[in-house]
């Protein structure tokens, strides 16, 4: 019988979820930085997806993990395969909305003009979602969710502070949602290595079932 939770740097994360549909963990990490020698941890990462995944990914099938982890159109395919998808982040070290909101607004933003796709819309977008983080402050073992849906050019984002949910927003910009989910999954211009290197091993094995 499999483990109902997976400790991810000593955070449970169930090992499966449900929305419109149940989502299996297939991927978790941490995000950490070097701060004065010391190797600080800022958040977990948990990505729950829709095990059907696995039947876009059949091109990959037999890779071993650390083939795929190293290959970005496997990624790409990850983040392109509509499947809904959950990447649920559980705070280590408090943090304001506000920083969390700036780190946001930067990765997406330079990733867009670097794909030449920043304009006015996506501005407006991105300083809403900085907006919705703004006067929001995460103790440790707040939870921020992204809620990707399947076949859709929207995303929910969901936080629960205190153990309770709080908020929700919704993402109405396509470029802006998918730029996110290129933030937290796409090979290794993602954020989080140790997360690709467990999607990589975990979906190299579920491909070989």
């Amino acid at each position: 019988m499999a483990s109902e939770t997976v400790l991810v740097d000593e955070i449970p994360y169930p090992s499966k979820i449900t929305t419109t549909k149940p989502l299996s963990l297939l991927g978790h990490g941490i995000t950490d930085m070097e701060i004065h020698f010391l190797q600080v941890k800022f958040y977990s990462i948990g990505v729950y997806l829709d095990p059907e995944v696995v039947g876009h990914l059949q091109q990959w099938k037999g890779k071993p993990a650390k083939e795929l982890e190293n290959n970005d159109d496997f990624f790409d395919a990850l983040i392109s395969a509509p499947v809904e998808k959950v990447i649920r982040l559980v705070v280590i070290k408090e943090i304001k909305g506000s920083q969390y909101g700036v780190q946001i607004e930067t990765a997406v933003r330079d990733r867009l003009a670097a794909d030449d796709k920043y304009e006015e819309e996506e501005e407006e977008a991105l300083e809403k979602v900085v907006e919705f983080f703004q006067s929001k402050y995460f103790k440790k073992h707040s939870v921020i969710s992204f809620h990707f849906f399947a076949n859709s050019p929207t995303a929910e984002i969901v936080v629960s502070l205190e153990g309770k949910e709080d908020s929700k927003y919704v993402i109405e910009n396509a470029n802006v949602v998918e730029t996110i989910k290129k933030w937290y999954l796409a090979g290794s211009r993602a954020l989080s290595p140790s997360t690709i290197a467990s999607l990589a091993t975990i979906l190299s094995e579920e491909l070989s079932k």
